[in-house]
């Protein structure tokens, strides 16, 4: 049951935060409003924490070699792929995520962000994010092919 557990919230995960990135870039992109970056703090919210489910749940499962050996990931060019893009992602993710806690800060504070610098950041982010749902749905074939012996 473990098995299936972990599988299950893992897949989960991805469609989460697939969801939440796409709709982060999409928030990001409409002209930016108060409501428009409450909905993309949120998405983001939903990102951050999808991204923790997936990979606290992906280790898990290699680790514990809950559906194949360790020794068999290690090994898998394929496996190797995923973990590349999975490291892109998170590469990527960095400056995103530094500027969005900033802006957080700064609303809290009731600091208002530069709105043309904000502007600018927002039409960033928001190729970053689309960028980011684009190789998880790479990954997602590159999972596929794994889950089927290549």
């Amino acid at each position: 049951m473990l098995k299936v557990a972990l599988a299950g919230l893992h897949l989960l995960a991805l469609g989460l935060g697939l969801g939440a990135v796409i709709g982060r870039g999409v928030a990001l992109r409409d002209p930016l409003d108060l409501t428009a970056l409450r909905r993309a703090f949120r998405a983001d919210t939903v990102w951050g924490l999808a991204a923790a489910l997936w990979i606290g749940t992906g280790l898990w499962r290699v680790i514990a070699g809950t559906e194949k050996p360790p020794q068999y990931y290690v090994h898998n060019h394929l496996f190797i792929t995923k973990m590349a893009l999975l490291g892109l992602i998170l590469a990527l993710e960095i400056w995103p995520m530094v500027k969005l806690i900033r802006w957080r800060i700064a609303l809290a504070r009731g600091t208002p962000v530069d709105p043309a610098e904000r502007t600018q950041v927002a039409r960033r982010i928001a190729v970053i994010s689309h960028i980011e749902g684009t190789i998880v749905v790479i990954m997602i074939f590159v999972a596929a092919a794994i889950a089927r012996g290549y």
